[in-house]
């Protein structure tokens, strides 16, 4: 069912929603457990997505997606596939969150630089202490005379 908006939009942060009509379903027959229904039942889930085409997406989060993402994407395209339930409807909700999850990561800011600082006195202090405790330790497996 290529293109089914039974889910609707998929909201991945305050700013960015993904189209339900951007979502692409594929099912397929699933592995694992469900005993003779693994047999019948199309419950593994991919959900596919173009995320350069997505509305709503400014040039630096474009970017930040094609260098976080870009081994992942296949001509343009992400996909995910869920197949650790054993109902589908289920592996649809763990791929949707799966997805929103990874956008949200590829176009967060990267976090603030860290701040450089020097050991405090007390951080010198101590080791030193266990620099000479070490060395004395070291001394004593020295030779029996």
């Amino acid at each position: 069912m290529p293109g089914d908006d039974a889910f609707g939009d998929l909201p991945v942060s305050d700013r960015l929603v993904v189209p339900a009509g951007a979502l692409s379903w594929r099912f397929s027959r699933s592995s694992g457990p469900g005993g003779q229904g693994v047999n019948t039942a199309d419950s593994r889930v991919e959900l596919a997505v173009s995320p350069l085409q997505l509305p709503g997406l400014t040039e630096t989060q474009r970017r930040r997606l094609v260098e976080r993402l870009g081994d992942r994407l296949v001509d343009g395209v992400l996909t995910i596939a869920a197949s650790e339930h054993r109902q589908q409807l289920r592996n649809r909700e763990a791929a949707r969150a799966r997805l929103a999850a990874l956008l949200r990561g590829a176009i967060a800011p990267p976090p603030a630089a860290r701040r450089k600082t020097k050991p405090t006195r007390g951080s010198k202090e101590r080791r030193i202490t266990a620099k000479k405790q070490r060395g004395e330790t070291k001394r004593l497996r020295g030779r029996w005379d």
